[in-house]
């Protein structure tokens, strides 16, 4: 099975080529939603958060706030490390499973979507990295005005990423993510059937 790993910095356009893949086919596994999941409400992960970040990233009924938490952890890289302490490891084993998993369905290809993929050194782990790539002053301005993030913040995560430099050193395949949701698209059709040969 072909095991194939999509990354790019926050607001490059990841989630178009992430969904395109889909509709495509191709199974795509959401390193953002396990990680999601690995702090949910009621979880050991969420219980730890609590633990190490104390009450003002928790919610009255001890629901993880993640804009709070966020607030945090993008002002602090010492913090940013405790937090990946606890979702990480959690992230990587059940999205080994996953894919080993789709691997006995007899799945040919399998993507792993991970925003910090170049951070975590999975780079290796992939027979094929695709990396979704735009101008950092165009990054930020649809983390503002498309998001509404304050735009102190919206630095601070685009600071907290890899550089183009790194992403491009891992990188088989590189999509423009500048332009149009269609053009982003577009260039996925193309690489797909190039490399599926359909």
């Amino acid at each position: 099975m072909l095991r194939i790993a999509l990354t790019g910095p926050i607001a490059a356009g990841k989630s178009v080529v992430s969904a395109r893949l889909r509709q495509l086919g191709l199974t795509v596994l959401d390193a953002d939603e396990l990680a999601h999941a690995a702090i949910a409400p009621g979880s050991a992960g969420a219980r730890e958060v609590g633990e190490i970040f104390g009450p003002t990233v928790m919610t009255s009924d001890e629901v993880v706030d993640r804009a709070a938490l966020g607030a945090v952890v993008f002002a602090d890289p010492a913090a940013r490390q405790r937090l990946e302490a606890i979702i990480h490891p959690q992230v990587s084993a059940q999205m080994a499973d996953l894919a080993a998993a789709a691997e006995q369905l007899g799945e040919a290809a399998v993507v792993c979507d991970i925003p910090l993929l170049i951070e975590t050194g999975q780079a290796l782990d992939f027979d094929l990295v695709l990396v979704v790539e735009a101008p950092a002053d165009l990054r930020l301005s649809r983390l503002v005005n498309g998001r509404g993030l304050p735009e102190p913040q919206a630095r601070q995560r685009i600071a907290a990423q890899a550089t183009p430099e790194q992403r491009a050193a891992v990188a088989d395949i590189i999509f423009d993510g500048s332009g149009s949701v269609e053009a982003l698209q577009a260039q996925v059709d193309r690489w797909w059937r190039q490399h599926s040969g359909c």
